[in-house]
């Protein structure tokens, strides 16, 4: 799958996870061939029936993908009485190209401590990872606008984390997962790029946990049974 193929599945799970509750509910069982499966992890984990994750211990990360939430930079800018305050595509673009960059980094990171070496290339015992976050919405972005202008806000925002998991060598779908979480304290703050970035980075620094701890009770389960291992 290239990352346009990847990028559209990240949208369509990403459909699915942000469906009302009574919608949610009716969320396919499967999907491309995965099997849904109950996790305390993320909101929505689908796994292929009877992969078996115990021979993969390295991981093979791709560039974590970044996209903002469709219409949030028009939003944005229609919500601002100051000119000088709003948001160009160029800035949206910037911060796309510097969040990927970190969030790759605090990814690959969090697999080396949690005993995964991060390689480049497939082999049999490498898991290639496949990673988004999206559906960004940051509440207070830091501009730097004529004059003096504070913003403040009880949270930094939302954004949601898509992860794909495929063998490197065949290159067989064996999982995808969605995470979607309010990023920041819910308490208010003045916001700068400085308060963003550090929340984005805890963030990630959560979801690489989170990631990491997921593939280690996926060893711990399978081989996958028929109606999916049950995640802790």
């Amino acid at each position: 799958m290239d990352r346009r193929r990847f990028a559209l599945a990240a949208a369509s799970l990403l459909a699915v996870a942000q469906a009302p509750p009574a919608m949610a509910a009716k969320a396919p069982a499967t999907w491309d061939g995965l099997v849904r499966v109950k996790s305390k992890r993320a909101d929505y984990v689908y796994l292929l029936p009877g992969a078996d994750f115990r021979a993969y211990n390295k991981v093979m990360l791709d560039p974590t993908e970044l996209a903002f939430k469709k219409n949030w930079l028009r939003d944005y800018n229609n919500s601002t009485m100051s000119l000088s305050s709003r948001l160009s595509e160029r800035d949206v673009q910037d911060a796309i190209t510097k969040g990927s960059q970190a969030a790759s980094e605090i990814l690959a990171e969090g697999f080396k401590e949690g005993g995964y070496p991060v390689v480049t290339e497939g082999g049999p015992d490498v898991l290639r990872l496949r990673t988004a976050v999206v559906d960004i919405s940051i509440n207070a972005p830091d501009v730097k606008s004529v004059g003096r202008s504070r913003s403040y806000s009880g949270e930094a925002g939302f954004a949601t984390l898509i992860v794909e998991a495929r063998d490197s060598v065949s290159g067989a779908l064996l999982g995808r997962a969605v995470d979607g979480k309010v990023v920041g304290d819910n308490s208010l703050l003045l916001r700068n790029s400085v308060t963003n970035r550090s929340d984005f980075r805890q963030m990630m620094k959560r979801w690489a946990d989170l990631s990491v701890k997921g593939l280690g009770e996926l060893k711990a389960q399978s081989p996958i049974n028929d109606q999916g291992a049950r995640q802790g």
